[in-house]
């Protein structure tokens, strides 16, 4: 296996263990771990805990979702201007975290860069 799924899989693994008892900022927590311990190149810095978070998000959502048949999700969709669509809000909510996910992403590995690399 090679970094980028290594550190897709431990961010996953991590966020969803924290979010079971952190508030929605735990992402950013299992985001900047991974990027401080298992360093990444170029984009992939950025883009792993991304896709890792909004695909971990995404998921979540819909299946809280669809327990009570979207009822909560079309309601906060006609508050924001998605016209009602609960699967735009599920799309814009993972888009959020991995956003989120992805900044701490870097932040984590400009600390590895700093501290850690500095032998």
């Amino acid at each position: 296996m090679n970094k980028n799924s290594i550190n897709f899989i431990a961010t996953l693994v991590i966020a969803i263990v924290l979010s079971q008892f952190l508030p929605w900022w735990s992402i950013m927590i299992a985001s900047f771990i991974t990027g401080l311990l298992i360093s990444l190149k170029k984009k992939a810095v950025f883009f792993v805990p991304f896709i890792a978070v909004a695909l971990f998000w995404m998921v979540y959502s819909f299946v809280l979702s669809s327990s009570n048949d979207f009822i909560m999700a079309k309601k906060i969709a006609v508050l924001l201007p998605l016209q009602g669509n609960p699967y735009l809000l599920i799309l814009v909510t993972g888009l959020i975290g991995g956003i989120a996910a992805g900044i701490a992403g870097i932040l984590g590995n400009q600390f590895n860069k700093v501290f850690v690399d500095r032998n």
